[in-house]
């Protein structure tokens, strides 16, 4: 029984890690390969701090306002970030149940992308 339970236990682990998430290194890959839109949902200050190129830049707090920037389109993929996880993850939790099919976030955030040292460009 212990051994199901762990057995069980894996694999919803494993199925949020590939049906919600994204690693950082995952995203950075399909962002640069134009597969996704990235969207940094970080507040304004957060981006002047820097932003991954091509990036849309759409915070949080005006996500009621800008919502219909962010593609409903099933066959457009959509990867949420923000600096630590935390915003992005609730982002996507509303997002899904609003029907939207293919939004991830990315684990990590921009705090990680910064501490390895990736490219960031000033915000437009």
């Amino acid at each position: 029984m212990a051994a199901m339970l762990v057995l069980c236990t894996l694999a919803a682990c494993t199925e949020n890690n590939t049906t919600d998430t994204v690693t950082l290194e995952q995203a950075r890959a399909e962002h640069e390969s134009g597969k996704v839109v990235l969207i940094d949902i970080r507040e304004k200050p957060e981006h002047l701090t820097g932003v991954a190129q091509g990036a849309v830049l759409l915070p949080m707090s005006e996500l009621a306002q800008k919502q219909s920037q962010i593609p409903k389109d099933s066959t457009q993929p959509v990867l949420l970030i923000c600096n630590t996880q935390n915003r992005s993850k609730a982002t996507f939790d509303m997002l899904k149940q609003q029907g939207y099919k293919n939004v991830r976030y990315v684990e990590g955030g921009m705090s990680q992308w910064a501490a390895k040292g990736w490219p960031l460009v000033a915000p437009r």
